[in-house]
C-alpha cells in the first residue's frame, strides 16, 4: 500500500494541547465553588406559614448555577479553543524538488579565427565556426536541462556571459548575443580556465565539469593553460577540451592540440578535435554519455493552518448565545388604557 495512501491529511502540531481538556472539570472538583452571601430574613414560623398557603420552600443555597445551555456552551468554546491551541494542518498533495547534483561549465573561444567559415554542417553547407558551435552547443545545453550550467567566453580576456543557473530560457539567450571578437581578438587560454575555477569555488556540488572549446592556442595568458588545469585538477574539477581550428595552420591561428590533449588528461578528462559540424554533434552526445545527468530529489508536503476555523466557530456561537438570549428573554409589556 502506498505510503501516502495510509497517511493521515489532518495533523495537529501541537497534539499534546489537547490534555487540557478535562481542565474546567478537574478546576471544579479541586477548588471551592464560589458562594455569596445575601441578607435574608429569618422566619422562624416558616413551616406553620408553608403549610397554611400550600408552597414547599425551597432548599437553601448560596451557589449561583449556570443554565444547562450555558454550560453545554462553554464546553463547545473551551472544546474549540482547545483544538485551536493544538494547531490542526491540513497536509496538502506532496511537492517534489529536483536538485542538480553537477555544475557544468562551458568556456567559449570567440577570437577572431571563430568567424572562419570552414565548418560544413550535415547539409555540407559552410558555416562559420562560432554558428556551427552555437548550433551544436544550444542542443546540448537543451539536454542537460537538470545541470546547472554557465558560459564563459574568451578571446583578449575573460568574462562570465552567464553564471551558474538553471534556466534553460536565459541560457540560451544569453548563448545566443556571443559574437566574435565580443572579448577581444586574441586566445587567453588560461585565463579562461583560471575564471571557470574562481566561479566554481564558489559552487555547493562536489561534480564539477568544464568544457573548453577553442580553435587558436593560449597568446600570453597570465596563467599558463597547463598550470591552470594542475590547480582544476588539486580542486577536483574535470576538463574536457574541444578543438574546432585547423592543426595545420601556423601563427596565432593554429591549434595546439598538444596544450589541449595535455590539460584534458592532466584532470583526467578527453580531447577532442572537430573538423565539421557533424563530428561535433558526435562529440557533444558522446560527453553527454560519459557524464550522463546525476539530481537528487527531494519531497515535502505544503502544510495549511485551520486553527481559525475553530476560534471563528467558538466566536460565532458565543455571540449568538448572549446576542439571542436578550431578545428570547424580553419581557412584552402590554398597556392598559385608562378609562
Amino acid at each position: 500500500m502506498n505510503r501516502q495512501e495510509t497517511e493521515f491529511l489532518l495533523q495537529f502540531t501541537h497534539l499534546y494541547l489537547l490534555l487540557l481538556l478535562p481542565l474546567p472539570w478537574l478546576t471544579l472538583r479541586v477548588f471551592t465553588r464560589y458562594r455569596e452571601r445575601r441578607l435574608s430574613v429569618r422566619v422562624p414560623f416558616l413551616d406553620r406559614l408553608a403549610q397554611i398557603t400550600g408552597q414547599t420552600p425551597a432548599s437553601a443555597t448560596g451557589q449561583i448555577r449556570a443554565a444547562p445551555g450555558q454550560r453545554l456552551l462553554h464546553w463547545a468554546v473551551w472544546l474549540l479553543v482547545a483544538t485551536a491551541l493544538a494547531r490542526p494542518q491540513w497536509l496538502e498533495e506532496p511537492l517534489t524538488q529536483t536538485l542538480p547534483m553537477r555544475d557544468l561549465l562551458v568556456a567559449i573561444d570567440l577570437s577572431g579565427s571563430m568567424a572562419t567559415e570552414d565548418f560544413a554542417d550535415a547539409s555540407g553547407q559552410q558555416l562559420q565556426r562560432l554558428a556551427a558551435v552555437k548550433s551544436v552547443l544550444s542542443e546540448f545545453l537543451n539536454k542537460r536541462e537538470d545541470d546547472r550550467i554557465g558560459l564563459v567566453v574568451f578571446g583578449s580576456a575573460a568574462f562570465v556571459q552567464a553564471p551558474f543557473t538553471a534556466d534553460g530560457v536565459l541560457l540560451q539567450e544569453m548563448l545566443a548575443e556571443t559574437e566574435v571578437r565580443m572579448a577581444g581578438p586574441r586566445t587567453m587560454l588560461g585565463d579562461a580556465i583560471g575564471l571557470a575555477i574562481t566561479l566554481f569555488d564558489r559552487s555547493e556540488v562536489e561534480e564539477r565539469l568544464l568544457i573548453v572549446l577553442t580553435d587558436g592556442n593560449d597568446t600570453g595568458s597570465m596563467v599558463p593553460p597547463q598550470r591552470a588545469a594542475e590547480v582544476a585538477r588539486d580542486k577536483d574539477i574535470l576538463i574536457y577540451t574541444i578543438g574546432v581550428g585547423d592543426p595545420t595552420a601556423v601563427g596565432e591561428e593554429s591549434l595546439d592540440e598538444v596544450v589541449l590533449e595535455n590539460i584534458a588528461s592532466t584532470t583526467g578528462g578527453r580531447y577532442f578535435h572537430a573538423a565539421d559540424g557533424v563530428e561535433l554533434a558526435a562529440i557533444y552526445t558522446e560527453l553527454d554519455k560519459l557524464n550522463p545527468r546525476k539530481v537528487d530529489t527531494i519531497s515535502f508536503r505544503p502544510k495549511k493552518d485551520l486553527f481559525h476555523w475553530p476560534l471563528s466557530l467558538a466566536m460565532l456561537m458565543t455571540l449568538l448565545y448572549y446576542g439571542l438570549q436578550p431578545l428570547l428573554h424580553r419581557q412584552v409589556k402590554v398597556e392598559v388604557p385608562e378609562r
